[in-house]
């Protein structure tokens, strides 16, 4: 009996560790606030033309961010592995959309080619954690992922992108 009391108590205390990291500030089913910011190119770029009829991923990171950085390769296998599919109703397929939190613009820039993130769609105000990108998402954590439909819908948050795959799945043609 003090095995399984001892055992709910460790559940219950992670399931608080993890909730403490939930985002409420957007929803699965709501909108995607819009996002508008310079590529490294210094070209402005919007969430809302690289998402139609396209599936979007969105990436929070930054240069400096271990976890973010240990990530990478498993995100630059499922963009090689889910870009190549075709999906019910994303007619564009898949597409990550990489939301940089540096304050360096020449770090950043190294990060994106070092993790060889070779997407085409990066942004970033430079701002650091007083993003607007950040705010309009409530992110108080990297790395941190949403997925948006197609029609501009989000379809799932998640900490690490990997975590995005058994949503992908519902959307590829069979």
């Amino acid at each position: 009996m003090k095995k399984i009391l001892t055992l709910a108590a460790a559940v219950l205390m992670t399931v608080n560790v993890f909730a403490q990291y939930e985002n409420t500030a957007v929803q699965v089913g709501q909108k995607a606030p819009e996002l508008a910011f310079n590529t490294p190119e210094g070209k402005t770029i919007k969430l809302s033309e690289i998402n139609q009829k396209r599936i979007v991923l969105i990436d929070f990171w930054a240069s400096w961010c271990g976890p973010c950085r240990q990530s990478n390769p498993g995100l630059v296998k499922m963009v090689d592995e889910y870009s190549k599919k075709k999906y019910k109703t994303a007619k564009k397929g898949f597409a990550v959309l990489s939301v940089s939190l540096d304050k360096n613009k020449d770090a950043w820039v190294k990060a994106i080619q070092a993790d060889k993130l070779s997407w085409e769609y990066h942004m970033s105000d430079l701002q650091g954690w007083q993003s607007a990108a950040a705010a309009a998402y409530g992110i108080t954590y990297i790395p941190q992922c949403f997925l948006v439909d197609e029609t501009g819908k989000i379809v799932g948050k998640y900490m690490r992108a990997e975590e995005a795959v058994g949503d992908l799945n519902k959307l590829v043609k069979e």
